[in-house]
């Protein structure tokens, strides 16, 4: 296995624990009793600890290493997520999320900036298809959740088997990690320990933000839309996350060689135009199968635009590249976890499909800022 190729493993890994926790969260919801909003509340913690995690957590990620980092991140998160089903209550599943988002965080710097380090050494891009091999392991673990879910597999069954997968695999595979050198052209300056975002960077925090809107309102909420608004069966409700998460797939690995020679300036105008056309579909949909093309239609036109936008804050010399990557992230990771607590609440005071209908803005005001991926020069 090639270097960069570890990569793809510890998305894939992190996804098929952190997705199965969320792939089953109608389940969730009914074995501690709660609403829309209060399932929306739950999750905000696991929002704050992603954002805590991005926030504080780049300059311990860039003395841990690669290899430790990813170690503590991808086995600890997991173990954390295996561990919600067993907690009595909603109350006790808070702290839990809230220290698998630190972890969460902490990853996402880490496997940001080694993306863009080899990407470097290769002289080609892999960010998008390292975010595929996320969206891959959730579409994986999206439908052998629709099939448990159909079986009656217990939620922490399905959590315990996908924990002793990611440990068993990684022991093997992270042992091996080692970091990819700094750019030649990186800032040299000191890590900070705090990362915020810069009035230069805000265009590209701001464009990062409405894809991961999308991909966390088809992520949370797809499975109870399908079973509210159409009343299906569980398998079919299941399919609406995985092939959402198929399609997020299929664009990121396949994307890289599109941008290139088409631009990252016309290809995510391009890609935002087709998301908004999904959003739309699922909020209007008469039937599940327009619902199930919707959301399809959405995954692929989310897929590449954060990608994009991570690769252009990694090029920046004004500050060191993992502070600009965790600026970016903080923001655009918040969106992707606060934002479906947010659709919970809107969902249970105006109906879930208002809910989707919300993001169509976000998706225009996105596709206004297009313009900030255009330079491919560092700045």
């Amino acid at each position: 296995m090639q270097p960069h190729q570890r990569l793809y493993f510890m998305q894939f890994a992190f996804a098929i624990t952190m997705g199965g926790m969320l792939t089953r969260l109608p389940d969730l919801q009914v074995k501690f009793g709660l609403t829309e909003g209060q399932l929306g509340l739950m999750l905000i913690t696991m929002s704050l600890g992603v954002l805590c995690g991005i926030t504080f957590l780049g300059r311990t990620v860039e003395r841990l290493g690669a290899r430790t980092g990813s170690f503590i991140a991808i086995f600890g998160a997991s173990a954390l997520y295996a561990l919600v089903p067993w907690m009595p209550s909603a109350l006790w599943v808070a702290p839990v999320l809230f220290c698998a988002g630190l972890l969460a965080g902490a990853l996402e710097i880490l496997i940001n900036v080694e993306a863009d380090r080899h990407e470097a050494l290769l002289g080609r891009r892999i960010m998008s298809r390292v975010h595929g091999m996320w969206s891959f392991g959730f579409f994986v673990t999206a439908l052998v959740a629709a099939g448990l879910r159909q079986a009656e597999v217990s939620v922490a069954i399905h959590l315990a088997i996908a924990l002793v997968v990611v440990v068993v695999s990684g022991v093997f595979i992270l042992s091996k990690v080692e970091n990819a050198p700094a750019r030649v052209e990186d800032h040299g300056g000191q890590t900070h320990a705090f990362a915020f975002p810069t009035i230069g960077l805000l265009p590209l925090c701001l464009l990062g933000a409405a894809p991961l809107f999308v991909e966390g309102a088809g992520v949370d909420w797809s499975a109870i839309y399908m079973r509210d608004v159409f009343s299906v069966e569980p398998f079919i409700g299941g399919l609406s996350v995985t092939l959402f998460s198929l399609a997020i797939a299929i664009g990121r690995l396949s994307m890289d060689r599109v941008i290139d020679r088409f631009g990252p300036q016309a290809v995510g105008r391009t890609l935002l135009l087709v998301a908004t056309l999904g959003v739309v579909m699922v909020a209007s949909a008469p039937h599940p199968l327009l619902a199930l093309l919707g959301f399809m239609l959405a995954g692929i036109g989310c897929s590449s635009v954060y990608p994009l936008a991570i690769s252009a804050a990694a090029r920046r010399t004004d500050r060191p590249s993992a502070v600009n990557v965790a600026a970016l992230s903080q923001m655009t990771f918040v969106v992707f976890f606060a934002g479906p607590p947010l659709l919970g609440f809107l969902a249970e005071h105006f109906g879930i499909r208002t809910s989707y209908w919300v993001i169509v803005p976000v998706l225009a005001v996105a596709l206004l800022l297009t313009g900030a991926l255009a330079p491919e020069k560092r700045v």
